[in-house]
């Protein structure tokens, strides 16, 4: 009698409409458990066939998301992840609210060493949405049932197969239910510890560093008595930062200059001179967001060199609690804390320093049941007298951030892997690899520049990677270029001075062949 291979029956995923709350919740922890069985393949371990559906949808605020130019086309920043084609038997169903330009899969095709573009591209599922409102994009996906079924006919096998997502909420969850299959990301539950006031509280626990504050307030007053008390416990203080809980990139955050009085009138009188991250920001419109989201207020650590470098880990199925990367975030804005960019990795003289601060916090976060990529940011300050540097934990952002991309750029392109005893990044060759990213390339001139007129310009001046130099620029958000004059870059080079001289000749570059533009 011949032998019958057992296969595990996957039941089929329910309508939206079939889907109570409580279903939802039970469906989604049933779904958990199939994460474990494809982790090898997650993180790049085996050559084992799965389907990744990867939805890069930005579910945040949308009046936060406004400050941000070209929005919608940051879900190009994940089109990194085509490095799961690289396993010959892996698939992958991307999903868009707007269409990719086809030049641009060709351009992430073509640097897929070892793959032909062809094989690659054939298992490819590209699905898109047609939907440029602000909506977020799993809520475009949720509206469409046959846009769900479409995903659904692109997974080879549900039991081989997980959803991919920027951040996790209600919304990504009830589509990983609809789909049937896992989600690679935090329970949405646990969204609270990702928040501003959810990570002070993790720090604490973690007994890692971090600045006087006061965690999950909702009001104007709660905020001026929270300053009054500060600046009784340190006296000397002259500034604090407000910080709304859920926003991002350093845009939700106010600083306080504390007037010389310290009485609550003045206090108050002083809430109204608050120093907005954007410009347009009132302060009537941030209150009302902070009285929905809540937030925190906290020191403003002063220091005549303060660096600001980020850890990223990820916590896996198996509870374990692995190191991914360090960066030194490159800042700026009005107030000095908008995030422009990154520079891997850290700086020597801390970068193993905040990684283990780090392992420490993902320590906690796994034992409260997180399974996610996350980052931590922290503020490195040299003491002006002992010339001693001083670590505080800042803030954790429980999903993918402005460094995830970057990271897995230099990962799509050299296939090498973090050492994690000297936080550097080898390639297979033994090199370590350095860069500098960005997604606010952004001019009056670049206005109107087609995705072709860049691949000719990058063509021209030799400005792609080279796999035998290992060395070169790897560009992003090239949807957004044409109508926003914007473009995200990663400078890869073999040192840190390398990556800031390629930096420096792309910018050139590229002010020299848009001169006689807008």
């Amino acid at each position: 009698m011949a032998n019958v291979e057992s296969v595990s029956v996957i039941p089929k995923p329910p309508f939206a409409s079939d889907v109570t709350l409580e279903r939802e919740l039970r469906e989604f922890e049933n779904l958990k458990p199939r994460l474990k069985e494809v982790w090898h393949a997650i993180s790049l371990r085996d050559n084992e066939p799965h389907t990744s559906v990867v939805v890069p949808s930005l579910t945040l605020d949308q009046s936060e998301l406004k400050k941000l130019d070209g929005a919608s086309f940051y879900e190009e920043r994940l089109l990194f992840l085509l490095i799961r084609l690289r396993n010959p038997r892996a698939r992958v169903v991307f999903v868009t609210s707007q269409p990719v330009h086809p030049l641009i899969l060709e351009y992430y095709f073509q640097l897929l060493v070892g793959i032909p573009g062809s094989h690659a591209r054939s298992r490819l599922t590209l699905l898109c949405a047609y939907d440029a409102s602000p909506k977020s994009l799993t809520e475009k996906i949720l509206e469409r049932p046959r846009l769900i079924e479409r995903i659904r006919m692109g997974i080879q096998d549900p039991s081989r197969a997980y959803l991919t997502v920027f951040n996790s909420t209600p919304h990504e969850r009830k589509l990983a239910v609809l789909l049937g299959i896992p989600l690679n990301g935090v329970d949405p539950e646990l969204q609270y510890l990702g928040t501003k006031s959810g990570s002070r509280k993790a720090f604490r626990e973690a007994g890692v560093s971090l600045p006087l504050g006061m965690e999950d307030l909702r009001s104007p007053e709660e905020v001026e008595d929270c300053l009054l008390d500060m600046k009784k416990q340190k006296p000397g203080l002259r500034k604090a930062v407000v910080k709304l809980n859920d926003s991002f990139s350093g845009e939700g955050n106010a600083i306080f200059r504390y007037p010389e009085s310290n009485s609550p009138v003045a206090i108050h009188d002083a809430m109204r001179k608050l120093e907005f991250a954007v410009d347009w920001e009132t302060y009537e419109d941030f209150f009302d967001k902070y009285s929905r989201m809540g937030g925190i207020v906290e020191e403003f650590l002063e220091g005549e060199n303060k660096m600001s470098p980020s850890c990223q880990l990820r916590v896996d199925p198996h509870g374990e609690t692995v190191p991914i990367s360090t960066h030194d975030q490159v800042l700026g804005g009005a107030s000095g804390q908008v995030f422009l960019g990154c520079l891997f990795p850290a700086a020597d003289e801390y970068r193993l320093a905040i990684q283990e601060a780090g392992l420490k916090i993902g320590k906690v976060m796994a034992k409260k049941g997180v399974i996610s990529r996350f980052a931590i940011d922290f503020l490195v300050v040299e003491d002006p007298k002992t010339k001693l540097s001083e670590i505080h934990a800042l803030e954790i952002n429980l999903r993918m951030g402005g460094t995830t991309h970057p990271f897995l750029a230099l990962q799509f392109i050299t296939g090498g892997q973090l050492d994690a005893k000297t936080a550097l990044f080898v390639s297979p060759r033994g090199r370590p690899k350095f860069y500098r990213a960005t997604d606010n390339l952004k001019s009056e001139k670049y206005k109107g520049l087609l995705p072709e007129d860049l691949i000719d310009i990058l063509t021209h001046n030799g400005l792609h990677y080279t796999h035998n130099s290992e060395s070169g620029v790897l560009f992003h958000l090239i949807g957004a270029l044409s109508q926003y004059g914007k473009l995200g870059m990663t400078a890869i080079g073999n040192s840190r001075e390398e990556v800031e001289t390629i930096y420096n000749r792309t910018l050139q570059i590229l002010d020299r062949e848009t001169q006689y533009g807008r």
